[in-house]
């Protein structure tokens, strides 16, 4: 079987460890193209990472019929407009998260993506990395009891870097659509049910751009939630489920193959338990390729992103800040 020919649109800075590299690795794989507006970016790119193909434009990529799927890792207000020229142009899409702008952006996309038969997924990768099904374990299983909350955190810093387009309005920015969506699309897949935006409070870094956001959220069943997030503060991440019977914390629910721990504690005692090491992109890839080759269902679809996309509306709205829009053209 011949290897699925990946094209990058945009020469950004998570491609190497999100694709490149774990496609390097992938028997079933290869990226063999990368495009950027500037033609000297695309081939300096190309260069640095071994890919043999560099075009001047995305449309150019996209035309090309050598190229079977692309991977969006474009700035939040674009991912909507390229998915869809992607689909137009009968590529299969992993699209980086936030999938869209907003809700009604991502409705748009799922319907387009819907009639295709393309895959067209979210690269929410965590999601396909033992860390995640660890915890849908235990909570399956009942040690823990009912689930009566479900915490999860994840922060960093960038402050000293104002020019970053994920503090750009007009490019779909802020902590909730960078980071924040981690925590939330985590508290979707260990509840029961989808949960829904009680309040949010946020910080804002500069006008309408949230710095950081707390996010309280219940659930079906009445166990509650909090979402997390920051762009501002020192690095960190958690998940932590509480039940009636015990506890499970998660030290590194987002990027386990940076070391990953659990603890577990119950009426019965505490135990520690760990996953594999293994990069949660090369999961992901191959969860990826999975789809396209064997039709496998990926979790984190297009319609599952109009999900996410609306928790995130529902928290903008209610911490008092306006939605994100798509960039326009």
């Amino acid at each position: 079987m011949t290897r699925l020919r990946i094209g990058v649109l945009g020469a950004a800075d998570i491609a190497p460890r999100a694709l490149i590299e774990p496609a390097r690795d992938n028997a079933d794989t290869e990226v063999v193209a990368v495009a950027a507006r500037d033609i000297d970016r695309a081939r300096s790119y190309a260069a640095e990472h071994a890919i043999p193909r560099a075009f001047g434009s995305y449309d150019e990529l996209l035309s090309d019929d050598d190229i079977d799927a692309v991977y969006v890792p474009a700035p939040n207000g674009l991912h909507g407009r390229w998915t869809l020229a992607s689909i137009a142009a009968r590529k299969h899409v992993l699209c980086e998260k936030p999938f869209a702008a907003n809700a009604d952006e991502a409705r748009r996309v799922a319907a387009v993506a819907a009639d295709s038969g393309l895959v067209v997924m979210e690269a929410f990768h965590n999601l396909y990395h033992p860390v995640t099904s660890f915890m849908t374990d235990v909570i399956s299983s009942g040690e823990l009891g009912g689930i009566r909350s479900i915490d999860a955190d994840f922060s960093f810093s960038i402050v000293d870097q104002s020019d970053n387009v994920r503090w750009s309005r007009e490019l779909a920015g802020g902590s909730l659509m960078d980071v924040g969506c981690y925590p939330l699309r985590l508290l979707r897949a260990l509840g029961t049910g989808e949960p829904r935006v009680v309040s949010a409070t946020a910080t804002e870094f500069t006008p309408d751009v949230d710095g950081s956001m707390l996010i309280s959220l219940e659930f079906p069943d009445g166990a509650t939630g909090t979402a997390s997030c920051s762009m501002t503060r020192e690095p960190s991440m958690s998940a932590t489920i509480t039940g009636e019977r015990g506890t499970l914390v998660s030290s590194h629910p987002f990027l386990p193959h940076e070391g990953n721990e659990f603890t577990i504690t119950t009426t019965e005692g505490t135990r520690v338990a760990s996953v594999t090491n293994e990069s949660t992109y090369a999961f992901q890839l191959r969860a990826f390729v999975d789809a396209v080759r064997s039709g496998t269902p990926v979790v984190s679809d297009a319609q599952d992103a109009v999900a996410t996309m609306s928790l995130i509306d529902d928290a903008y709205r209610a911490a008092g800040l306006p939605l994100r829009q798509p960039t326009r053209a």
